[in-house]
């Protein structure tokens, strides 16, 4: 069998060559976290309270982006190779979703309660789809740090709302006949939701049209999934604690 033998001008150049391969090699494995995170999931934290109780300010949690496919914002590194959105289902009622506001940079999280061609509007402080209220109930108060910007421990009413197609989920209520407690009919565009935050007396939603309004579907950056860290403020006053019952749930 005859072999094979470099000279030593090649050996160089095959060296270099080797080298060149496994850099590149190296950079593609190192890379492919960032890769999976950047297709698949995305972390976000809460810094306020407008989706109390469903999320805690303090906690982190991932978003399912291919959940909806993926559009020209959401797409990684803001580059994609497409015009409007491929991969993905549209959201169904009920879901929690992170999406871009207007200026394309901000992200925000609500509930999705409209579909296009829906009618909604709150009534007394109580959801109506398609003039239809939906049903509610009242559970015990939440007792929680400011979930009314009040700054300390309080007691607030708490609902489990029910969507039609069976999604339920609960909600707070702060104030009777609170700003947006009572609204004109909102009819949803074509290609558009109306969300939601969970709590209702204070949250900037869909009900601000000057600053939300109706969310487009190219706008949508996932759906809310795992809560992967949490921590908040020690109702005893004793400072920041991380809350281990939280880590591992599943967003509802």
């Amino acid at each position: 069998m005859s072999q094979v033998q470099l000279s030593r001008s090649e050996k160089p150049w095959a060296i270099g060559a080797l080298l060149t391969l496994g850099i590149i090699l190296m950079g593609f494995v190192l890379s492919l976290p960032v890769l999976f995170l950047s297709l698949l999931f995305q972390p976000f934290n809460i810094p306020a309270g407008s989706m109390m109780p469903t999320f805690l300010a303090g906690d982190y949690f991932f978003v399912s982006k291919y959940a909806y496919g993926y559009s020209r914002y959401t797409w990684p590194f803001s580059s994609a190779p497409f015009v409007g959105r491929v991969w993905g289902s549209e959201p169904a009622r009920g879901d929690v979703i992170a999406f871009l506001l207007k200026d394309n940079s901000t992200v925000y999280i609500k509930r999705l309660v409209g579909l296009p061609g829906d009618r909604i509007q709150m009534r007394d402080g109580l959801l109506n789809i398609n003039g239809v209220p939906v049903a509610r109930e009242r559970l015990p108060d939440f007792v929680s740090i400011d979930p009314c910007g009040s700054g300390g421990l309080t007691k607030t009413k708490r609902w489990r709302e029910t969507l039609p197609n069976g999604v339920s989920y609960e909600t707070l209520d702060c104030v009777d006949n609170g700003f947006y407690d009572n609204t004109n009919v909102y009819t949803v565009p074509s290609g558009h939701f109306f969300v939601l935050g969970d709590n209702r007396d204070n949250s900037t939603d869909s009900r601000v049209l000057s600053a939300i309004g109706y969310v487009p579907l190219e706008n949508l950056v996932g759906r809310a999934g795992m809560i992967f860290f949490s921590m908040g403020r020690d109702p005893a006053g004793t400072g920041s604690k991380v809350r281990f019952e939280r880590i591992g749930s599943m967003v509802r």
